[in-house]
């Protein structure tokens, strides 16, 4: 049975044992300057004022300035904004009724706002429920894109139009609740 060899292997090691490499081992050696690196420390302040140097000299991307707004890039920014917003109010309400139970109880609160001007209602309403209802649709958006659904580019349109027009009517509702 015949065993042939393919490859470059057997190549690599005829090159690689050759008398001839030895030889020239000094004039290859002498074609690739070697290059010491120095290092020095340096202290915090020092450090920092170069890397702040660099990032000045930094191109910066050009982003959202040249191009064309697009309803998938403004609904995602708008998302993560509202989330922002919701998640800051809920946290701040916890915190103060943490601090003072008393003052933001259920009581208090629902006599404070039967005091407010119907107009200061149904801003503070509508103030509310806009990012309410837009996050919440457009968590339902993400959800259908997470599963591999409304991917394409028009679906993707129609999901976000569809966001808006809910959100649109959504928000009347809860305004007129």
């Amino acid at each position: 049975m015949m065993s042939a060899r393919v490859g470059l292997a057997p190549a690599f090691r005829g090159v690689a044992f050759s008398p001839k490499l030895a030889r020239n081992q000094v004039a290859i050696r002498s074609a690739f300057a070697k290059r010491g690196v120095q290092t020095q420390s340096l202290p915090p302040s020092a450090s920092e004022k170069i890397l702040n140097g660099q990032q000045l000299k930094r191109p910066s991307s050009p982003h959202f300035t040249i191009y064309q707004p697009q309803l998938t890039w403004i609904s995602s920014i708008a998302n993560r904004a509202t989330g922002a917003g919701l998640s800051m109010l809920l946290y701040g309400f916890s915190l103060a009724y943490l601090v003072a139970p008393n003052t933001f109880d259920s009581v208090n609160v629902i006599a404070f706002v039967s005091e407010l001007p119907e107009y200061v209602k149904y801003a503070g309403k509508a103030i509310l429920a806009a990012p309410f209802a837009f996050h919440s649709l457009n968590g339902l958006r993400h959800l259908a894109w997470d599963s591999g659904k409304l991917l394409s580019l028009k679906s993707a349109y129609r999901a976000g139009y569809a966001v808006l027009g809910a959100t649109a009517i959504s928000t009347v509702a809860l305004i007129l609740m």
